[in-house]
């Protein structure tokens, strides 16, 4: 029995839900428009100030579906009302991040400079020229986008350089000795 699946969703009073036949999910809110497409054997409807996941059978395959299902529409409704953000530090001699037009320019101690393309959907803004701020509507978009950037120069055990999420804990390993 899925115990995700099962809780009711809230939904603030400015977020419209849409439910059509095909199983398509549309939610509206202040910050834009997200849509999905529900598996098969899951339903949804709203009930009040709540929307309500059902399940068709108890497969297995329909109980994960079912918490998925649930847990995706939770996010877009908190993406379109909230919005997600995540937070990115850069460390190192000379490591900086600016913005330009429609790139992220890395200067991350390589040879050249890193121009990273920003989607559509997603904002980022550079303060300090060392912490990137990662900010969107659809949860999935914002998190991959925070880790492409984060995967031009992971941070290094050795010094601690490169780019790491904000509060990040880099565990550091001890260098050769001199014997």
């Amino acid at each position: 029995m899925s115990r995700i699946g099962k809780k009711p969703i809230p939904l603030p009073p400015v977020v419209k839900v849409h439910f059509e036949e095909a199983g398509s999910v549309s939610v509206t809110g202040p910050k834009g428009t997200l849509s999905w497409h529900l598996p098969k054997n899951v339903s949804a409807k709203v009930e009040g100030a709540e929307v309500v996941l059902t399940r068709a059978s108890e497969d297995r395959d329909d109980r994960a579906k079912h918490g998925l299902s649930r847990a995706l529409i939770a996010n877009m409704i908190t993406g379109v009302s909230e919005g997600f953000t995540r937070s990115l530090e850069i460390h190192g001699v000379g490591f900086k991040a600016a913005v330009k037009g429609e790139f992220l320019d890395l200067s991350l101690g390589f040879s050249h400079p890193v121009l990273f393309p920003i989607p559509a959907g997603i904002k980022v803004t550079v303060t300090e020229n060392t912490k990137v701020k990662v900010e969107g509507i659809d949860r999935q978009l914002v998190g991959q986008v925070a880790a492409n950037i984060r995967g031009y120069y992971p941070p290094e055990p050795y010094k601690g350089k490169g780019v790491r999420y904000a509060g990040e804990h880099i565990e550091r390993k001890e260098g050769k000795t001199v014997q």
